[in-house]
């Protein structure tokens, strides 16, 4: 079935109509005249750090089919065409069933398996110690074990394509160099590791760093520390959330300077995204706090932040509010970039052939609002602004 879109692209300002047939993009075609009434239009927007949204918890004692659902339906009324569920630190057991769970909807091909594009595994092999772990469990941060991975990534059926853990962990670096091997992207984060260990790490393999100024001390040593290092590596892409609680504005500003285009947005999304503000119970990081402005933290230290509660559409808006990203380049950052680093030569972009996973929506320039009009996967409609 063929179907057909139009509006403006963020890469250029050209107004097009694109015609998609079986889940790929067959056709762009410029039209004429360029309508201003036109939405704007991008590949679909990827969030590689997703552990539940909307009441939905991807990381309960047992992940659901409704949970997976429930999550995604939430996401692609955010703009999120497709995401990466976030597994993290946990008993063994724990882990593995929402790996199972999930792999298991993905052979289904139900409603929301053509949104899941792989498994983030956050932990459990992270620093043990408080501040750098975050709200993370410390009973269950370890070693990595190799044969223990193995047995998640069977239960994920090959799935996991991401790995985030500290270096600085005993076996860390030959733990890193299998990974990288083996085609999973290995990333840096909740780490105290020092110079060395951040060098060393990149050239057993690790590529990215995770949540970027996150996951740390909250005093940390003026200089030399593991934030400074990690930014000022080239080598190393980075993500950050800009929910404008775990990154001032100008923090923001000051990392995506000197990261460029090696920069890419993430929600880190909780079960509390779109939830009222109050106290809550969570599994992982205890009592948490949600306040009316989004501000997400462990009730036992407010400088703990527990996840965010913000959708990628809020940090795309404050991205280009609080920094010098302009449109193009906030939208970049959750689409060509995130291809880019998983590896992908064909998502990310509007170009025949490409995946037909699109995000349309409004952009107004004085408020720097953004509105999502429409989330289109695999050449289907999943969401729609009535």
């Amino acid at each position: 079935m063929r179907v057909t879109w139009q509006g403006r692209l963020t890469t250029t300002g050209e107004a097009v109509q694109i015609e998609t047939a079986n889940g790929v993009i067959t056709q762009i075609t410029r039209l004429l005249q360029s309508d201003s009434r036109l939405p704007w239009v991008s590949a679909g927007w990827t969030d590689l750090q997703v552990n539940g949204f909307g009441g939905y918890d991807l990381n309960a004692e047992q992940t659901t089919t409704e949970d997976i659902e429930g999550v995604t339906r939430a996401l692609h009324a955010k703009g999120v065409a497709a995401y990466l569920p976030t597994v993290i630190t946990g008993s063994f057991e724990r882990m593995h069933q929402a790996m199972a769970i999930i792999a298991r909807y993905c052979r289904t091909n139900s409603y929301a398996s053509a949104s899941i594009k792989g498994i983030h595994m956050e932990g459990p092999y992270l620093s043990s110690e408080d501040g750098s772990r975050g709200a993370h469990p410390r009973a269950y941060t370890r070693d990595p074990d190799w044969d223990e991975f193995m047995r998640l990534q069977d239960a994920a059926e090959g799935r996991i394509v991401m790995v985030t853990l500290a270096p600085e962990r005993e076996g860390a670096l030959a733990f890193i160099e299998r990974l990288a091997k083996s085609g999973v992207v290995v990333a840096i984060g909740h780490t105290m590791a020092t110079a060395q260990q951040l060098d060393d790490a990149v050239q057993a393999g690790a590529a990215v760093c995770t949540h970027l100024g996150n996951g740390s001390h909250p005093v940390l040593p003026r200089h030399p520390n593991y934030i400074w290092h990690q930014l000022a590596d080239d080598r190393l892409w980075a993500t950050f959330i800009p929910d404008g609680h775990h990154l001032t504005p100008p923090v923001l500003k000051a990392m995506l300077r000197v990261k460029r285009d090696k920069s890419i947005l993430v929600s880190d999304t909780t079960q509390f995204g779109g939830m009222p503000p109050g106290q809550y119970n969570s599994l992982i990081g205890g009592k948490v706090v949600l306040h009316e402005n989004g501000h997400l933290h462990t009730a036992d230290n407010q400088n703990i932040l527990a996840g965010s509660a913000a959708s990628l559409d809020r940090g795309i808006e404050n991205a280009i509010r609080y920094t010098d990203m302009n449109l193009t380049e906030a939208v970049e950052a959750v689409t060509l970039r995130v291809a880019k680093v998983m590896q992908d030569d064909k998502a990310g972009r509007v170009q025949m052939g490409s995946p037909a996973d699109l995000t349309l929506f409004d952009y107004d320039g004085q408020s720097g609002a953004i509105a999502v009009k429409e989330t289109i996967v695999a050449g289907q409609s999943v969401y729609s602004r009535a």
